[in-house]
């Protein structure tokens, strides 16, 4: 029996990847596009501003937020940088840790955040939500909570 590895997809296999590929491109530039346009954020800030508001005081070790991003430490460096420029995250010394950083949301972070989620929520019900009946959002997320524990046990 074979794996599979050095074979063609099937023309099954090939339309479900097609699908799911335009999909994921046409819906991340089309939600990257409004949501910059709309809020002046980016995916990646949201994300990095959505932990630190989850996290206890809004402060995070950047390889904590590196986590959350799936950032190399060099992107994850400068990204910050840019986000600390713009105001919205401190980057200080640890008082713990005087070697490693602790990134802190500013009230300027909080307040560009609590602008962009309700926007942001209404570009996804726009995008995701409103083209699909209700048994296919319930099937999309089956589906998606599927692969990403597949992904996720993928060593």
């Amino acid at each position: 029996m074979s794996d599979g590895a050095g074979e063609w997809l099937d023309a099954r296999e090939d339309r479900a990847w097609r699908a799911f590929f335009d999909a994921q491109v046409g819906f991340w530039r089309r939600m990257s596009r409004d949501l910059q346009r709309d809020t002046g954020l980016s995916e990646p800030d949201l994300a990095i501003l959505g932990a630190l508001l989850d996290a206890p005081g809004g402060a995070l070790r950047p390889y904590e937020l590196g986590d959350v991003t799936d950032f190399e430490k060099s992107r994850l460096h400068h990204h910050l940088t840019r986000m600390a420029g713009r105001g919205l995250v401190t980057r200080e010394p640890s008082p713990d840790a005087p070697r490693a950083a602790v990134v802190t949301i500013t009230g300027a972070g909080r307040a560009a955040v609590a602008a962009a989620f309700p926007l942001r929520a209404a570009h996804i019900r726009r995008r995701l939500v409103e083209p699909l009946t209700p048994a296919q959002l319930d099937a999309l997320t089956e589906i998606s909570e599927r692969l990403a524990a597949a992904l996720r046990d993928d060593p």
